[in-house]
C-alpha cells in the first residue's frame, strides 16, 4: 500500500488506466446491442449510460453530462488534498478508489458524452443495470469509506 500522497495518486491513475484499458477492449470488440455470455448470471454487453449510477438522470437532455464531469473533478480535487494529509490507510484506499473511478467516467463523458458500462448481471430474469471497472472501483470505494468510519468510531470510543 502507498505510505504517500503521490503513491495514493498513482494508485488512483492505476485504476483509470485499468477502465479505459477495459473500455477499449469492449469497444473494440463487441457491437451495439450484441451480448456476449460468460456464465448464467453474467454477460458482455455494449451498453452507453448518459447518466449516473443506475441510469439516473439519463433522460435529461444533456446538461447531466457537464454536471456529472464538474461533480467527480470536484470530488477528486477535494480527494487529493485529503490524501495530502495523514489518512488511515483504508480510508485512504477508500478515497483512491474513488478518485480513479470518478476520473475514467470523466474521460467518457469528455470523450464521448456518456459512460460506456459493458459488465451485466442478472438472475431469474432480473437484470442489474450494467456497469464498468470505474463503477465498481467507485462502489468498492464507498463500502471502505463506511467500514473506515465504522472502525474510526469504534477507536475512538475505546480510548
Amino acid at each position: 500500500m502507498p505510505k504517500t500522497a503521490a503513491g495514493w495518486y498513482g494508485l488512483a491513475g492505476l485504476v483509470v488506466v485499468l477502465d479505459q484499458l477495459s473500455k477499449w477492449v469492449v469497444l473494440s470488440t463487441i457491437g451495439p446491442g450484441e451480448v456476449i455470455y460468460v456464465a448464467p448470471f453474467w454477460n458482455w454487453v455494449l451498453a452507453w449510460n448518459p447518466g449516473a449510477a443506475f441510469s439516473f438522470l439519463a433522460d435529461q437532455p444533456g446538461w447531466q453530462r457537464w454536471f456529472f464531469t464538474a461533480l467527480a473533478l470536484a470530488v477528486s480535487a477535494w480527494v487529493m488534498v485529503e490524501l495530502k494529509r495523514p489518512q488511515p490507510r483504508l480510508q485512504a484506499l477508500a478515497l483512491t478508489l474513488v478518485m480513479g473511478g470518478a476520473l475514467g467516467n470523466v474521460i467518457d463523458r469528455v470523450r464521448f458524452g456518456a459512460v460506456v458500462d459493458f459488465v451485466q448481471w442478472h438472475v431469474a430474469g432480473y437484470y442489474w443495470p450494467a456497469f464498468n471497472v470505474a463503477d465498481s472501483a467507485i462502489t468498492l470505494g464507498a463500502v471502505l469509506l463506511v467500514l473506515a468510519s465504522l472502525t474510526a468510531r469504534k477507536e475512538s470510543t475505546d480510548e
